[in-house]
């Protein structure tokens, strides 16, 4: 669905993303994840239409964005981090009107906002002017805009940003029933949101991916093994011996062991097993064929964090631009499309124009 091949993108003499490679299978759910400034605003605007590259090339469902802009546009929707609604319209009046700018009759375009307004359960509001909406519905309403004309790709930048702990929730539950439905590319630094919602992650530093692969990929990679903690009620020495029958992991208790050794079965211990592969089915096995009470297991707290600190953190890249024949895109608004390919590094002159290389529609 998305081939992204040693893409570039520079504002005058500063890269903001570069050397970028990736691609992106029909119907996953992907997450660009990265520190503020890391590039990934920048990699989804390029995949938008909204920004040319400076090099490199990509194919939205085998479309070039640089050859074919509108093409692009036809198959993608698109949420920037400031969804672009208009507050005295009402939701159904505005979603009408996206899916009018989009090219759809006027029926056509009321079926797909009453569709969209029940995928995104924007239903109950769907008569309110959305100045009066909170933050959450708003969100909603980006998402909805973004799906009206049922697009092949959708592209959310931060679509969680500013919400509170339950419309993470629901927003959580919206982007999990897209899947399928959608190829998803999405953009954050929640690391546990972004890692609930997508099946990859993307991990972005200083414009250039420096891991991908599932959080248990991730963590097994860098970490050197799937950490799973475990708390469970019995005497260490059991709980020794029960996981000692699982080949190939190592244990530690977290917790301090008991002065008073008489009521030792009655304490509870929190465990924290490194193995090589995913040993929690073998683990809970071990432990209740010993008697032992397993009260709560699961990957161990902090691995996400762990990867991302070691992946996305501070660090020294060298910003240094694509050698000298290099297939460039550069930006030239006298060609048709609003840029040209040439075996060129990328015109220092063109790419000043950080915020002004829109194609003109």
């Amino acid at each position: 669905m998305i081939v992204v091949d040693n893409l570039y993108k520079y504002y005058g003499e500063r890269r903001a993303v570069g050397p970028l490679s990736f691609s992106i299978d029909k119907g996953e759910v992907v997450g660009l994840l990265g520190l503020n400034g890391a590039g990934k605003t920048t990699a989804l605007r390029v995949l938008a239409c909204d920004l040319l590259p400076s090099a490199g090339s990509v194919r939205v469902d085998g479309i070039d964005v640089v050859d074919q802009p509108h093409e692009v546009r036809r198959c993608i929707g698109y949420l920037p981090d400031s969804p672009p609604l208009y507050g005295d319209m009402s939701v159904r009046e505005f979603l009408v009107f996206v899916a009018r700018l989009r090219g759809l009759s006027t029926k056509e375009s009321i079926l797909r906002a009453t569709e969209a307004e029940k995928v995104t359960s924007l239903s109950e509001v769907a008569l309110e002017p959305i100045y009066s909406l909170s933050h959450g519905y708003k969100q909603r309403v980006g998402i909805a805009q973004a799906l009206v004309h049922r697009p092949k790709l959708l592209l959310l930048d931060e679509p969680i940003l500013g919400l509170d702990p339950v419309q993470i929730v629901e927003m959580r539950n919206l982007l999990r029933s897209l899947r399928g439905d959608f190829t998803i590319v999405l953009s954050s630094h929640n690391l546990k949101e972004i890692s609930e919602t997508c099946d990859r992650l993307l991990v972005i530093r200083d414009g250039t991916i420096s891991a991908s692969g599932t959080e248990a990929e991730l963590s097994e990679n860098l970490l050197r093994g799937v950490r799973i903690a475990c708390t469970v009620r019995g005497s260490r020495g059991r709980i020794k011996d029960a996981v000692g029958t699982v080949e190939g992991v190592t244990l530690q208790f977290e917790t301090p062991e008991a002065e008073d050794t008489s009521s030792e079965d009655a304490q509870l211990h929190t465990l924290q097993v490194v193995a090589d592969r995913d040993v929690r089915p073998d683990l809970v096995r071990a432990l209740v064929a010993a008697d032992i009470d397993v009260f709560a297991l699961g990957q161990g707290g902090g691995e996400l964090e762990s990867v991302f600190l070691q992946l996305a953190g501070e660090g020294d890249v060298p910003a240094t631009k694509p050698a000298a024949g290099t297939t460039a895109q550069t930006e030239n608004e006298g060609t048709p499309g609003g840029a040209s390919k040439a075996s060129t590094e990328p015109d220092k002159a063109d790419t000043d124009k950080a915020d002004t290389d829109k194609e003109e529609s």
